[in-house]
């Protein structure tokens, strides 16, 4: 009973007014039109009605010249890593026992990572991690560079058909190796691009990096008319993997693996009817004002002088803060009326009547069809889920994401993406809510709107093993 009121008060509340509104403008418009021309005419000169003419021409004219371009998605791409470098859990935990042999308590720590982590036994790490002890330096950390954007270039590129001489703007984010001549530049010597190609190398950004690369070329393409972007985001691990013992800086190590994704955007309508998605809105949030949020993600040495990424006690209450600022700004763009209603009533009962009352959280269900959470472990994966109320089936993607490729960094939403696309989930005027988070701190979500029903790809990561997803994931693997 409470569920059916539930639904009728969405229904008023959302499509009510808009009734209202057109039958008082039909209603208003009767005599105008049952006046209109002959009386309208017998009052206007001849310079009245030109003078009119041209205002509305005007008028018209400066609305089409200052409306946002709409920027399509046309195609994406994601890494495979090859078999050769799977590192399923018993290599793993090798590798930690000899390298921490001296260290028992860490070998204990990361075993227990492992065990709770929700990666399977295909995520993979780079060939200079594989050697024992492994002794990665700048060529290994080019060669992975160069397989995982070249891969994921030459997957898009042969998906969409473009030219790499018809890219106008390349953007690429990889935070932490940040080598001379940069990676966009390599990408632009691989590929023979033009020598007017506009292109950018976004570091130290962290795992929401792949967010602001989009809302850069966005706003790129708003003044580049005519135009096709590239968005690469990746995270090269062989020189990052940390050799020391301190447990905060560990972790890292236990989640993240090798991946990249390549995301062709434009501003051409000749596009529109190939284009898989359409960009809706971007919304940032950057919470580095505060010093705990600044302070929480760091890359700093040990006592031994190791270089790794300490993680603070305090991430998820850091991240779950940020992304309540976040949905602040986001939630007014997308949630229908009903539910910001509901909001403003809670919000004025908890601080001007004082009632008792608990925090209203939006159905943000109401709002998005398909949701793309970050995976950055499965921690912050159930957070997310409990903080806004969502299904097993809408994190799934993520959870399957961080199962067989684990934590990729930026790239990690555009494989969920693409398992949306292999289960043959995505339908026209679907909408997609990504939500990443990274070092800073910041909170960065984008919403997609789906433009046609899309088929699984032939050729995507996922093509080979969508078959056996679902998987079941037990909260503990006793290894």
């Amino acid at each position: 009973m409470l569920k059916s009121a539930k639904q009728y008060y969405d229904f008023l509340i959302n499509h009510v007014p808009k009734l209202f509104i057109i039958t008082l403008i039909f209603a208003i418009s009767i005599p105008t039109f049952q006046q209109f021309p002959y009386h309208l005419l017998n009052h206007l000169s001849l310079v009245h009605t030109l003078i009119f003419t041209l205002l509305i021409i005007s008028i018209i004219t400066f609305y089409f010249l200052n409306k946002p371009r709409t920027i399509y998605l046309v195609d994406f791409a994601c890494f495979k890593p090859p078999n050769i470098l799977r590192v399923p859990f018993a290599t793993a935990a090798e590798h930690g026992s000899i390298i921490l042999a001296s260290q028992p308590k860490s070998i204990a720590f990361q075993l227990k990572i492992f065990e709770r982590s929700g990666l399977g036994e295909e995520t993979c790490l780079p060939h200079a991690l594989h050697y024992l002890p492994p002794n990665p330096n700048m060529v290994d950390a080019r060669d992975e560079s160069e397989l995982v954007i070249f891969s994921a270039m030459d997957s898009l590129f042969q998906n969409t058909g473009i030219s790499p001489k018809d890219i106008d703007i390349l953007i690429i984010n990889c935070s932490l190796f940040a080598p001379t001549p940069s990676l966009s530049a390599m990408v632009v010597s691989k590929y023979k691009m033009r020598s007017n190609v506009k292109s950018f190398n976004l570091s130290g950004m962290g795992c929401s990096a792949g967010l602001i690369s989009i809302d850069f070329a966005k706003h790129l393409l708003q003044v580049h008319p005519e135009s096709y972007a590239v968005v690469i985001s990746t995270e090269i691990i062989t020189p990052n993997s940390y050799m020391g013992k301190e447990r905060s800086m560990l972790l890292p190590n236990c989640l993240f693996r090798m991946g990249g994704a390549a995301v062709l955007l434009t501003n051409k309508r000749s596009q529109r009817k190939h284009a898989k998605y359409s960009l809706v809105h971007v919304v940032r949030t950057h919470k580095g004002s505060e010093d705990k949020s600044y302070r929480c993600v760091t890359q700093e040495e040990d006592k031994e002088g190791h270089v790794g990424i300490a993680l603070n006690l305090d991430l998820m209450v850091i991240a779950a803060n940020s992304l309540k600022s976040n949905i602040s700004t986001i939630g007014p763009l997308v949630l229908p009326i009903s539910e910001q209603l509901l909001f403003l009533f809670n919000l004025l009962g908890r601080k001007f009547l004082k009632l008792d009352l608990k925090p209203y959280i939006p159905d943000f269900k109401k709002a998005f069809d398909h949701f793309c959470i970050h995976a950055g472990g499965r921690a912050v994966i159930d957070d997310l889920q409990k903080h806004l109320r969502l299904s097993t089936e809408h994190v799934e993607a993520s959870r399957m994401t961080l199962h067989r490729f684990g934590n990729t960094s930026s790239s990690s939403l555009w494989y969920e993406m693409g398992y949306m696309e292999a289960k043959g989930k995505m339908k026209k005027g679907d909408r997609v809510w990504q939500i990443g988070f990274g070092s800073g701190f910041k909170c960065n979500s984008a919403v997609w709107e789906c433009n046609r029903d899309i088929e699984s790809p032939k050729n995507s990561a996922w093509a080979d093993c969508i078959h056996r997803y679902p998987v079941n994931e037990p909260e503990v693997i006793k290894l």
